[in-house]
């Protein structure tokens, strides 16, 4: 079952005794377990009982879920983390017999809503388990978005806080967030705040308030200079300083980021589609789609160029050759020279 088709049944209060919500993406899982637990918590939380089963036994969690509840009719387990519903479980000190759970998984408690949490890519969907879950109750795949669904995604998380986004913010808060939904939500009620009930948030009001995250400066570096703006690019920089990025470090994300670009010239000269990209270079959609936007104003050459002074900037400063602040501005002016002259070319 899907996070979508999970919702819908829990806004119609259609309810499983059982809930494996499993994958990658904890928005959805946040989010699901929350609906459930604003369903049956009571306010002093006296009926949800929490469990990790990479400390605490099945077992244990099943005895709980068959006792009747003492302070309401019903009451709410969560157990996180049951790893051994992987194909390749991890190994582990805690003695899990397994039979309880399938045991009741067959005859869930009325009184019971179980939660199971495992925030891994995958599950054993062969194992008997899973199977009778599915019967008995719900399996959730929780999974990350689509890179081609996130604006949808930006556009839904708005009409929660009440604002309107200028296209630029929703490509500003892709770049930086990506598909981290858990992020771009935090990211939309910051902006709710500061903007009010119904506003419409514009790029310089966005500007300022949403997270930037190191990635995406590396981005930001690699559009200065690709637009010639070597002002922009140090000034870039000197902000990257300021929240004590070490130059070391700087230069192996710029490096990445100009390796990916031309990974992907490479990649689309030999007729490859941005999915199979992404499959080859194990990136993520997005970054892949970014690349594809910036490999068209260089050369080949231009970007062998650029990471060949790269790695000459990183010996130097491991080696002990140049000041490593002076260095970096250095390789930031050598690469706005290799694209002026590109460029005159």
């Amino acid at each position: 079952m899907s996070y979508t088709d999970a919702l819908k049944a829990i806004k119609k209060k259609d309810f499983s005794p059982i809930y494996l919500l499993y994958g990658t993406e904890s928005y959805f899982m946040q989010d699901i377990k929350e609906k459930i637990e604003k369903q049956f918590a009571l306010s002093d939380g006296t009926n949800v009982s929490v469990y990790d089963l990479e400390e605490t036994p099945i077992q244990e969690v099943i005895a709980d879920a068959e006792e009747y509840p003492f302070f309401s009719d019903h009451k709410l387990i969560v157990a996180h983390h049951p790893f051994f519903l992987k194909a390749k479980p991890d190994k582990s000190a805690v003695d899990h017999r397994l039979e309880s759970l399938e045991q009741y998984a067959q005859t869930p408690a009325e009184w019971t809503t179980l939660v199971l949490l495992a925030p891994y890519e995958k599950v054993d969907e062969r194992k008997k388990i899973i199977k009778t879950i599915k019967k008995n109750g719900q399996a959730v795949a929780c999974m990350p978005v689509k890179e081609w669904d996130l604006s949808d995604w930006i556009v839904t998380l708005c009409k929660e806080n009440n604002i309107l986004l200028e296209d630029a913010v929703t490509d500003l808060l892709i770049q930086e967030s990506g598909s981290d939904l858990s992020m771009l939500r935090s990211e939309i009620e910051k902006l709710a705040l500061y903007a009010g009930e119904g506003a419409k948030v514009s790029l310089e009001m966005a500007e300022p308030l949403v997270s930037h995250q190191q990635t995406s400066s590396g981005l930001k570096l690699v559009d200065a200079l690709m637009a010639g703006n070597l002002a922009k690019a140090i000034y870039i920089y000197h902000d990257l300083i300021k929240l004590k990025e070490e130059p070391i470090a700087l230069i192996a994300l710029l490096a990445s980021q100009f390796r990916t670009i031309l990974h992907v010239k490479l990649l689309k000269q030999k007729g490859y589609n941005q999915a199979k990209m992404a499959e080859v270079i194990k990136g993520h959609p997005f970054v892949i789609k970014l690349a594809l936007k910036r490999e068209a104003h260089f050369s080949e050459d231009e970007l062998k160029h650029i990471l060949l002074r790269a790695a000459e900037t990183d010996a130097d400063l491991k080696q002990g050759r140049m000041e490593k602040n002076l260095a970096f501005e250095l390789l930031l002016q050598q690469i706005a020279a290799i694209r002026k002259k590109a460029r005159m070319v």
